[in-house]
């Protein structure tokens, strides 16, 4: 992710997300954070979707990822989430964590099909809905058996 796609992204931002983050929020992890990682996936000239991670020591933590309403159900989560897998894996990462809320099931089922699995509760995370979030964890990044698993076309 380049600042050129800001003004796309924080369109799909606010179609996705009840509390959007800011373009500043995106700047400083695009310029300033070390840690962060972010991509885009185009369609049609256009950013379809966009995902971001923290990568600290060996561990990957997905901060968002998130698809325009016009491109939903054609993989392009899957496929995002496979490439920062891929990333993670390429930057020393053995594990990867992320949040979701309990009412997204199709990114539940995604991110299961993936390999992650339940591991905890945030109670009241997400301060805009109080609703809480599901802990995920995937172990064992570079297990190729889970990273595209059969039948699914990311």
């Amino acid at each position: 992710m380049c600042l050129e796609h800001l003004d796309e992204v924080l369109k799909i931002e606010e179609l996705s997300f009840p509390s959007p983050w800011s373009r500043s929020s995106f700047i400083y992890e695009i310029t300033q954070n070390q840690f962060a990682c972010y991509i885009v996936a185009v369609a049609e000239e256009k950013v379809a979707g966009y995902g971001g991670m923290w990568l600290i020591l060996d561990e990957a933590h997905i901060t968002n990822v998130a698809v325009h309403t016009d491109y939903r159900m054609n993989g392009i989560g899957g496929a995002l989430m496979v490439e920062l897998i891929r990333r993670a894996i390429l930057r020393g990462a053995s594990r990867m964590t992320l949040e979701v809320r309990p009412s997204n099931t199709a990114a539940r089922r995604l991110y299961a099909s993936l390999g992650f699995k339940d591991i905890g509760l945030r109670k009241r995370y997400y301060t805009d809905t109080n609703e809480d979030a599901i802990i995920m964890w995937k172990d064992n990044l570079a297990t190729g058996s889970q990273l595209c698993p059969a039948g699914r076309n990311y």
